[in-house]
């Protein structure tokens, strides 16, 4: 039996891609699920395939950060706890640091970054209460290795991994568990759906074309080998295509990877 049968999973953009992989695999391992995304339609298709999961469903923009906080009232109100958190929802923007704007920068920031944030600090209080808690910040094997063309990503997602790293010594002792999971190579529509730069040139057409041989490895992959995890107890999981590489690129040679980057695809 799964120990997360009866814990109340919190999954931010489950309207599709990994976030709908999550909803999925915590509704067949039991779980009541408090699913959000800023587009209803596709979170409705999520619900329905959740089949007679318990599920409640809200709409939400994870970079407002008074929406933010409602939300996490909205889930103790409807659910009376919040077990396992799961800061999913993210975008993309191809650019380079030279060519991005900072409005451009800010816009991937207030979602990627600051939406974790929200959602760390949204339910943080609950689990401490609780003494008992998941939460689980959805970084990138981008947040392991800096790559041309992914300024603004790599930064949010860095920071990401520092948030999270962080709350591995604060938490000691709470009950409370922060897990840094980092993707790579996953096929989800977050690279159709994202933005380029508006002064994107020949860098940026090189990543493009690079994104549509690394994009690989199924959501339903991230999903379990994260649930997998959290269930293991463990801290950072790393998973989809490239994301070992990438990893031991990081420890190995930390001042001489970017060279090596080019060999990957």
């Amino acid at each position: 039996m799964s120990i997360l049968k009866g814990k109340v999973a919190v999954v931010t953009g489950a309207g599709s891609g990994i976030g709908r992989a999550f909803a999925l695999e915590l509704a067949r391992r039991g779980a009541r699920l408090a699913l959000s995304d800023i587009g209803e339609q596709g979170l409705e298709e999520t619900r329905r395939l959740c089949g007679d999961a318990q599920v409640r469903t809200y709409r939400l923009d994870v970079s407002d950060r008074h929406a933010f906080l409602a939300h996490a009232e909205d889930v103790k109100r409807d659910f009376g706890a919040a077990h396992l958190v799961i800061n999913n929802a993210g975008a993309t923007l191809v650019g380079t640091i030279e060519h991005l704007t900072l409005d451009e920068m800010e816009w991937l920031l207030d979602v990627n970054l600051w939406g974790v944030i929200y959602g760390t600090k949204a339910f943080l209080p609950t689990m401490l209460s609780q003494k008992h808690g998941w939460i689980v910040n959805i970084s990138s094997v981008f947040g392991l290795v800096g790559y041309p063309a992914q300024g603004a990503y790599n930064i949010s997602k860095f920071g990401v991994r520092g948030l999270t790293e962080c709350l591995w010594s604060e938490l000691e002792g709470t009950g409370v568990n922060a897990v840094c999971v980092h993707p790579g190579g996953i096929r989800t529509n977050i690279e159709k759906s994202g933005r380029r730069s508006a002064n994107a040139g020949k860098a940026e057409e090189g990543f493009a074309a690079l994104a549509d041989k690394l994009l690989k490895s199924p959501p339903e992959v991230v999903a379990r080998d994260v649930l997998n995890g959290i269930e293991r107890g463990k801290r950072r999981i790393i998973t989809g295509k490239f994301s070992s590489t990438l990893y031991w690129l990081s420890r190995f040679v930390p001042n001489r990877y970017p060279r090596l980057l080019r060999m990957i695809g």
